[in-house]
């Protein structure tokens, strides 16, 4: 398929989303009843992300049949034209979602390896940040402009505190305790896709943890499109962040401040 209209296909995104968003909500008030599967160690599903999911497979892959797409849930669809890919997380924060927090809906799509537009979308308060690759980022459709701080003592940085029987790179408290003075606040929100949304619009200065590259190749669009810096904790790029899912996200003062807190702290991996 070629010349493929990004904006057309955002705007198929963004409908896709927010008819996920209206399922999920309808679930996420009678959440007490649903039925709770676990995945692995503090990784829960229930009959929403499986719902959410198959919802915006089917409307995305209703409008461009040929695509690839790779999902939470469910197994990949590998379409006949490989080099366009959607990536989507129909709830990050699933956790969150099953105690009544904000959680979020994100959806990229990714042409021949890259990132072209992505959306993180929150259903509890309306908020959807969307962004295309050299067109900006965008909250509620108002433009996102970061704004840099040097202020060491004004930094608020989000992270995840994972469970000690996660598979994930060791060191997180040592992680933690490396970049928590003299900054700000840290603060834990429990969805990924949303810790780069709120670098984007500036309600954090920065974000670093390990996780999955579905849960946040939207949000390092938006990032990166409101003026931040995206690396691994030692300063590579997407060659390796995609990969391991290790970042680093912030506006240029907070990432420099991270990035030379953190890249001592473990081995780099591979």
């Amino acid at each position: 398929m070629s010349n493929i209209d990004i904006k057309s296909v955002l705007v198929d995104m963004i409908e896709a989303a927010r008819l996920a968003g209206a399922l999920t909500m309808d679930y996420f008030h009678r959440r007490e009843t649903l039925d709770i599967g676990v995945k692995g160690p503090g990784d829960f599903v229930s009959e929403a992300d499986e719902q959410s999911e198959m919802l915006i497979r089917k409307h995305l892959l209703s409008r461009y049949p040929d695509w690839s797409l790779s999902g939470e849930e469910f197994p990949p669809v590998d379409g006949v034209d490989t080099h366009y890919r959607f990536l989507l997380d129909p709830i990050d924060g699933t956790t969150n979602f099953l105690n009544g927090l904000d959680f979020t809906i994100t959806i990229a799509l990714r042409q021949a390896g890259r990132t072209v537009c992505g959306l993180v979308f929150n259903p509890v308060t309306d908020e959807m940040f969307t962004a295309i690759a050299g067109a900006g980022a965008y909250l509620n459709g108002r433009k996102l402009d970061m704004r840099d701080t040097g202020l060491v003592g004004q930094m608020v940085v989000g992270t995840g505190l994972p469970l000690p029987s996660l598979s994930l790179h060791a060191g997180a408290y040592a992680r933690l305790d490396a970049i928590r003075a003299p900054i700000g606040a840290v603060r834990v929100i429990g969805s990924a896709a949303n810790c780069c949304a709120y670098v984007a619009c500036g309600r954090f200065t920065g974000y670093f943890e390990q996780t999955g590259f579905i849960d946040t190749a939207a949000g390092i669009l938006l990032v990166e499109e409101a003026g931040g810096v995206v690396t691994d904790w030692w300063g590579r790029g997407p060659e390796h962040y995609e990969r391991s899912g290790i970042l680093i996200v912030g506006n240029p003062s907070t990432h420099a401040y991270l990035l030379g807190h953190l890249k001592g702290v473990t081995t780099p991996a591979t």
